[in-house]
């Protein structure tokens, strides 16, 4: 992980194409502008975790309760 100092109105850019550039400071919150192409998916952290999460469980197999109801059904 690289860790950088900026100050209000620098910039950090990555690659060719992606900058970040720091609008506001207050307290303990940076609001950051972020400028990037179109295809890249930019997401907060929390937000992020959260779906890796949901998609985990949507790919998980049901579970053998699950499975002896849809037995049932078919009858």
């Amino acid at each position: 992980m690289l860790a950088l100092t900026r100050k209000c109105g620098e910039k950090i850019i990555i690659g060719d194409n992606i900058v970040i550039t720091v609008v506001d400071i207050k307290g303990d919150s940076v609001k950051l502008a972020i400028q990037a192409p179109r295809e890249i998916k930019i997401f907060r952290g929390e937000l992020y975790e959260a779906i890796a999460a949901e998609n985990k469980q949507a790919a998980a197999p049901p579970p053998a309760a699950g499975l002896d109801l849809l037995k049932d059904f078919h009858k």
